[in-house]
C-alpha cells in the first residue's frame, strides 16, 4: 500500500498517518522526518542540509526531492509506504510520478484531508504552540490553498483520490479511511 495524504495544516494527516503506518508496518515518511534523520546519520545528503538549516534558510527544492528520492528506496519501503506533507505542490507530485516509474513502484491512493478552515483555526490554537495564533494559521491556509490544493486536481484526473471529511473524530475519519481503502 503506497499513500499520500494531503490536506491544510492541522487536518489530522499525520494522526491518521501514524495509526495506518503502525497497524501496517508501513513506514510513515515525512520531509521533516527525512530531513533529520538525514542530518543524524550524516548522510552526503544530510550535510548538505545541515549547512542550509545552520544558516538559518530553508532547504531548496531541489535538495529535498533528492533526500525524498534516497529514503523511498530504502529497504522498508519496497512494500508500501506512506507519505505526509509530500508532495506539497504540482511540481513535487510530477517529479514523485516520475521516480515511482524510475524505481518501479506505483501509487495506490491519495487521500484529501478536507476540513473547513474554521475547525483548523480552532484545532490549532488548541494546540498551544507558541506560534500557532489566528492570523499565522489563516496565513499558513491561504498558503496551503495556494501552493498545495491544486494537488487535489492532480490526483484527481489520475483517478487516485479519495476525500475524507478530517473534521470528525480521530477514530471515525481512521474508520472510513479503512473503509475506504478496504484495510
Amino acid at each position: 500500500m503506497r499513500l499520500i495524504f494531503v490536506g491544510p495544516p492541522g487536518a489530522g494527516k499525520g494522526t491518521q498517518a501514524q495509526r495506518i503506518a503502525e497497524a501496517h508496518s508501513l513506514p510513515h515518511i515525512s520531509t521533516g522526518d527525512i530531513l533529520r534523520n538525514a542530518v543524524a546519520a550524516q548522510t552526503e545528503l544530510g550535510q548538505q542540509a545541515q549547512g542550509y538549516m545552520d544558516r538559518g534558510e530553508l532547504v531548496p527544492n531541489s535538495l529535498i526531492l533528492d533526500l525524498v528520492k534516497e529514503r523511498l528506496q530504502d529497504p522498508d519501503t519496497a512494500l508500501g509506504w506512506i507519505l505526509d506533507g509530500f508532495p506539497r505542490n504540482v511540481s513535487q507530485a510530477e517529479f514523485l510520478a516520475g521516480l515511482l516509474a524510475d524505481i518501479g513502484q506505483t501509487l495506490d491512493n491519495t487521500i484529501n484531508f478536507d476540513v473547513p478552515d474554521d475547525v483548523i483555526v480552532s484545532r490549532m490554537l488548541a494546540r498551544g504552540r507558541q506560534d500557532d495564533n489566528e492570523e499565522t494559521i489563516r496565513r499558513r491556509l491561504e498558503v496551503y490553498r495556494e501552493e498545495t490544493e491544486p494537488l487535489i486536481h492532480f490526483y484527481q484526473t489520475r483517478n487516485c483520490l479519495i476525500s475524507v471529511d478530517g473534521s470528525r473524530s480521530i477514530d471515525d475519519v481512521a474508520a472510513q479511511l479503512e473503509s475506504d481503502l478496504k484495510i
